[in-house]
């Protein structure tokens, strides 16, 4: 009995994560000699990534347009578009490792020569792996602090960002979280050790940036839609860009996504009311664990389990609740807390955030639904905050276009084309033009950001 409840808790505590993110070898070995940026005969630049897959990278273009490669029989690097199982008929050939050549879709490139700083620097209580990456040529250039989503992998092995932003003119410093790839401590969620983390990283890299810092901001993604703003007003910034995040709690998030899945499969107001007393005792277990809390669980179950929307609800932590019975829950989470502050609220951290914010946002987003966080971003424009907010259309979390299978199954197949560019303008300047960026809508721009702006340091 001992041992299935044990596994029955491993199997609960791996399902309850917030807003994940999107995702080596030696480096004078194939394939991971090959990572890095690439420029082409017509200035086209290429990224060639890490993978986890052993024997694989993947690349990516400005566009949006990525897939993976390995190695083929005839000596070429061959693979899948996107995400997907589609073979690609994508032909890339490499020169041997150390000789920085590439010939991608028959055109020939050479390695983008990108100044590259490794670091360790302290953090509250750890010691954190980073890494500044600056464009070549040694001048003054805006340089972007990437935090986490939850991620567990090491952001410094896997971020392609610290390839093509650099290659375009924008530094990259890039760190692996605590608890994660070279960097000490435990792994945690809490959204204020880890804010405190993305500010030692934000000091580390205006010293080894020095003069050439023109001005620096934080880029959070998914998860990091909580941290990076906390980290904003904690220390100068000049800019804010969070991409696939929220604007209300955690909880919400899985109250978000019960309400969508419930939607989706047809279900009308009764229904999503009764869903709403469920969504609101999980949430009373998870930011509290207290006896009342479970109480109340028990008493939802006991009155709503057979109406046919129970089995459909997920959400984020939801439907592994009401998975198990209570007394696994109760015994599961005291084990697996990470310390996410579920019930964090984000719009007074917003409203003291002074500097630009640009936030992109995914329009079928499943796991982290816009509906309410649009509503507060065109709120707080409203009151005068300089806020940008960009939709893109048919884009899954990542700002991920996808083909939606029968069983509803959503399959990636490429980022949206205008995500990585309006990025890159709005860090230049602090702006970015309704237009040129794909399909991307500036759905909320009452204050246009102000160029002039520079965080005293």
């Amino acid at each position: 009995m001992r041992s299935q409840a044990y596994s029955i808790v491993l199997a609960l505590a791996a399902s309850i994560t917030p807003c994940t993110a999107l995702a080596g070898g030696n480096a004078g070995t194939e394939p991971a000699c090959h990572v890095g940026a690439y420029r082409l005969a017509d200035g086209e630049v290429i990224d060639i990534n890490a993978s986890s897959v052993p024997g694989v990278v993947r690349w990516h273009r400005v566009d949006g347009r990525t897939g993976s490669l390995a190695r083929s029989a005839d000596g070429m690097w061959r693979g899948q578009a996107g995400w997907t199982p589609l073979e690609d008929p994508l032909a890339v050939r490499f020169g041997g490792c150390g000789e920085g050549w590439i010939t991608f879709d028959n055109r020939d490139g050479t390695r983008v020569a990108l100044d590259v700083t490794d670091t360790r620097f302290a953090a509250e209580g750890v010691t954190l792996r980073g890494r500044l990456v600056m464009p070549e040529g040694g001048g003054a250039a805006p340089v972007v602090v990437l935090v986490h989503g939850s991620e567990r992998y090491s952001g410094v092995d896997y971020y392609h960002l610290q390839h093509l932003f650099p290659a375009k003119g924008i530094g990259v410093f890039v760190y692996d979280k605590r608890g994660t790839g070279g960097s000490d401590g435990k792994y945690t969620q809490d959204f204020d050790v880890l804010a405190g983390d993305a500010v030692s990283a934000m000091s580390e890299a205006r010293r080894l940036g020095g003069a050439r810092v023109a001005r620096i901001g934080l880029h959070g993604s998914s998860q990091g839609g909580w941290v990076a703003p906390l980290a904003a007003t904690r220390t100068p910034t000049d800019f804010l860009v969070v991409a696939y995040g929220l604007a209300e709690s955690p909880a919400a998030e899985d109250r978000g996504q019960v309400m969508q899945e419930l939607a989706a499969a047809g279900y009308g107001a009764p229904a999503l009311a009764a869903a709403r007393e469920v969504t609101d005792a999980t949430a009373r277990v998870m930011a509290t664990r207290s006896a009342v809390a479970f109480a109340d669980l028990r008493d939802v179950r006991r009155r709503h389990r057979k109406a046919p929307w129970w089995p459909v609800m997920q959400g984020e932590y939801t439907g592994s609740l009401l998975r198990y019975p209570t007394w696994v829950s109760r015994l599961a989470l005291p084990w697996m807390d990470k310390g996410t502050p579920w019930d964090h609220d984000p719009m007074p951290v917003l409203r003291a955030v002074t500097a630009p914010q640009m936030w992109i946002i995914a329009e079928h987003d499943t796991e982290a639904p816009p509906a309410e966080t649009l509503r507060r971003l065109a709120v707080l424009a409203s009151e005068g905050k300089p806020i940008t907010t960009v939709v893109f259309p048919d884009t899954e979390h990542g700002i991920a276009e996808f083909t939606t299978a029968a069983d509803g199954t959503r399959t990636r197949t490429r980022y949206a084309d205008g995500y990585l560019s309006l990025s890159m303008d709005f860090i230049r300047d602090g702006t970015v033009e309704p237009h040129g960026h794909g399909r991307a809508r500036v759905t909320s721009a009452k204050q246009r950001p102000d160029p002039t702006f520079h965080a005293t340091r």
